[in-house]
């Protein structure tokens, strides 16, 4: 049997987390993964036709295809799943001109209708597929990691300070800025705080010293578990609903303990006072950071039991499988749908806040 897998590119983060991690197990039960990145000029978006003919199930991943596009897929593909790991459906929290989009929902209603399942990456994705009036295609594949992968943090008993680290990108970087206010209260308490950022580019006059990593996949995981405590912020926005928490993900992965804003899948991944802390105001971000840095004890602790929950929860191979027999009921001669439970976790709670474009719904 053969996955075909169109791509924004093969060495793209998404495409990384969310099927690369699964490969392994898909060839180990009989899958063949072909992995090709979406043109988007005309004639070698035509080329590719064949191979998405030849597919058993097509893995379409995040992208919102003009309606003669997907139409082209549709009839070539057998099977097809589309993946969805952000709010797509927005303009991003960037965007100039507000997150509603009318063209951006239309093209994402168009593309669910059009697909056999929808992988979606947290509950309010999910939720998203139901509000565009496909309740049953949208199946709960949360972003994993391989915890197997991660060094485990050791903890700094020195004394000498506090190492936060922070991990993303370029688009992400903006996100620091809200924790900008709160590290810069936290400094005042907690002598010798720094901040690792591991990235492709770096804040200039940051209010405590930085440490700055260029990012790359082979040491992302090492220079992770070599800080004290793992930092993620969220901006409130419709937008910032999509995301993932791959980054909180890998800080529990490499035993770190998490300090993020209570905001999205934040909420989810992150238990309060058992694996980090969720907090908004710089007095409650001074507060926390001043109770870890004096015990290196209550971080290991912390950090432990985020890596069991990364283990327990959010394991690659253990998703794989899940993946694997989601495929294989894919491809049974007379298959009609997925039953509601192999969808769990439900969106049902979340479903009417989701989407403020559930107003356009009769326009598609």
């Amino acid at each position: 049997m053969e996955l075909l897998a169109l791509v924004q590119a093969p060495d793209h983060v998404c495409y990384r987390y969310r099927l690369q991690a699964f490969e392994p197990v898909l060839r180990a039960a009989g899958w063949k993964v072909t992995v090709l990145s979406l043109p988007r000029r005309l004639q070698p978006f035509l080329s590719m036709l064949p191979a998405v003919r030849q597919a058993d199930v097509v893995f379409l991943q995040k992208r919102l295809l003009q309606a003669w596009k997907l139409r082209l897929i549709r009839r070539a593909a057998r099977k097809l799943v589309f993946d969805v790991d952000d709010a797509i459906f927005h303009r991003d929290s960037n965007a100039t001109k507000g997150h509603r989009s009318l063209a951006r929902w239309r093209r994402f209603r168009r593309t669910v209708a059009a697909s056999d399942a929808v992988t979606a990456g947290n509950e309010h994705l999910q939720a998203a597929v139901a509000a565009a009036g496909y309740r049953y295609k949208g199946l709960y594949f949360p972003t994993t990691v391989d915890v197997d992968a991660y060094p485990e943090a050791t903890q700094d008993t020195s004394g000498r300070g506090l190492k936060l680290a922070w991990v993303g990108s370029a688009s992400t970087l903006p996100s620091l800025q809200n924790m900008a206010p709160r590290l810069q209260a936290a400094r005042a308490c907690v002598p010798g705080i720094s901040l690792r950022v591991i990235c492709d580019v770096f804040p200039e006059d940051f209010p405590i010293p930085i440490e700055r990593c260029t990012w790359s996949k082979e040491r992302e995981a090492e220079l992770i578990a070599g800080a004290d405590v793992g930092v993620s912020w969220l901006p409130e926005h419709p937008w910032s609903r999509g995301k993932c928490g791959l980054k909180v993900l890998q800080y529990m992965a490499a035993g770190l303990p998490v300090l993020a804003n209570p905001f999205g899948v934040h909420q989810q991944v992150i238990r309060q006072g058992e694996t980090g802390y969720l907090a908004e105001t710089p007095l409650e971000w001074t507060r926390i950071l001043s109770k870890l840095a004096s015990s290196p004890k209550s971080r290991y602790e912390l950090g432990r039991r985020g890596r069991e929950r990364a283990r327990e929860e959010y394991q690659a191979q253990a998703w794989a499988a899940r993946f694997e027999q989601m495929l294989r009921q894919l491809v049974q001669p007379g298959f009609a749908g997925f039953s509601p439970e192999f969808g769990n976790r439900t969106a049902a709670k979340d479903k009417t806040s989701c989407l403020e474009n559930t107003r356009h719904r009769g326009a598609a």
